[in-house]
């Protein structure tokens, strides 16, 4: 049996960072938890991990070595256009709640394979 856990997060604005990733991932606020310097979501069908954000008071200096995935796309076997056009459509609403663009990759082949972002405060993920 697998033993639940939490990914933690460090943030200037843990409030903000936790809004940006629930819209992100279509979580939610986790009730109960109540902290000015932290933040707390949760899988509303609670099946994924809780994401903490924790205020620290020094800046992101390098490249994230762990980052999310958002996989809009669900799983294989894929319409690379509807693929790509469900990938575009999530890039806009993140883009639209704070986050930036930083590339685009494809595999090898003509389609879109996923696009590299930043979220409101500089930590790399990825729209797939």
């Amino acid at each position: 049996m697998a033993i639940p856990w939490t990914l933690g997060c460090d943030a200037a604005d843990p409030h903000r960072l936790a809004a940006f990733w629930a819209l992100a991932l279509g979580y939610v606020a986790e009730p109960g938890y109540e902290d000015p310097d932290g933040a707390s979501i949760v899988d509303p069908e609670g099946r994924g991990p809780a994401i903490g954000f924790l205020r620290v008071p020094e800046a992101k200096t390098a490249k994230n070595r762990v980052h999310v995935d958002v996989r809009v796309a669900g799983e294989p076997p894929w319409d690379p256009a509807e693929r790509e056009r469900l990938i575009r459509a999530k890039v806009a609403e993140l883009a639209g709640a704070g986050a930036s663009v930083v590339r685009e990759e494809s595999y090898g082949g003509p389609h879109l394979g996923h696009v590299v972002m930043l979220d409101p405060e500089g930590n790399e993920f990825c729209v797939a």
